[in-house]
């Protein structure tokens, strides 16, 4: 049975999926409007680290108070995404102290309810950042994202249980199809790796192609999905609003099989 985690208000691996909004904000006026006007449509608001102008750590601890004051009882979910892996920046391959660091200095004011941490990064950065997080009683999100391709469903699930084994209190796979056959090779791995975990599960496949696994994760084992209010942070994110409606749908319905 998947256990539930607690990211702010939302539960995240009972009911419906929840709908995660991105802030890709510069500035930290910016961020907080953006962090305003997501209010309405979502359940955590995810902050992308790598956007913004000033990673000083002065800079990040400011943005980061602001931004807790705006999102109030809303959770908020740090990702600083690395270049290798589809952010912003393209010049901090190797800069693994500074990943490190930005989120520690958060973490110590309890600015931010989880942390998303790249698996790829290597187990000793994963350690750090789940002690971190874990000592500020915050959640973890271990994440993968393959921004030009589709692994095989095996190499998906080995991925996803190799995080769960790390420590991670929740498990991400983002990939990128290039056929239906892709999207339903995520799908099936989503499937069998929800059969084997009991962290809950974060699927996406990217761009058009994977919009499906956006709205309708939750028959896979998918217990969170994301939607824009504004700019996107990935390829295929659709509306948070419209994107509630559909995901409480199928929620509905599957919640009325016999």
């Amino acid at each position: 049975m998947t256990r539930t985690v607690r990211l702010g208000t939302a539960q995240v691996g009972a009911g419906a999926p929840v709908v995660i909004v991105p802030l890709v904000a510069t500035s930290t006026g910016a961020l907080v409007e953006q962090a305003r006007a997501a209010l309405g449509a979502a359940d955590v608001l995810e902050w992308r680290l790598d956007h913004m102008a000033d990673l000083s750590p002065e800079g990040v601890v400011a943005a980061g108070r602001a931004l807790a004051g705006a999102a109030g009882s809303i959770g908020v979910l740090v990702t600083y995404r690395t270049g290798a892996e589809g952010g912003a920046r393209t010049d901090d391959a190797g800069d693994v102290e500074a990943y490190v660091e930005r989120y520690r200095v958060l973490l110590d004011e309890h600015l931010v309810a989880g942390v998303d941490v790249e698996t790829a990064l290597g187990p000793a950065v994963v350690a750090q950042v789940v002690a971190a997080a874990h000592h500020a009683g915050a959640v973890v999100v271990g994440s993968s994202h393959d921004t030009t391709a589709t692994p095989s469903a095996e190499q998906i699930v080995s991925r996803l249980v190799a995080m769960a084994a790390a420590g991670v209190d929740m498990c991400k796979a983002a990939v990128t199809p290039h056929t239906p056959d892709d999207v339903l090779t995520l799908l099936a791995a989503t499937l069998t790796a929800s059969r084997r975990l009991d962290q809950p599960l974060v699927t996406v496949a990217m761009g058009p192609l994977g919009v499906v696994t956006r709205l309708a994760g939750q028959t896979f084992g998918s217990a969170a999905t994301f939607g824009t209010v504004g700019p996107a942070s990935a390829p295929g994110q659709v509306d948070a609003v419209v994107l509630r409606q559909v995901v409480d749908l199928v929620h509905h319905a599957l919640a009325a099989q016999p």
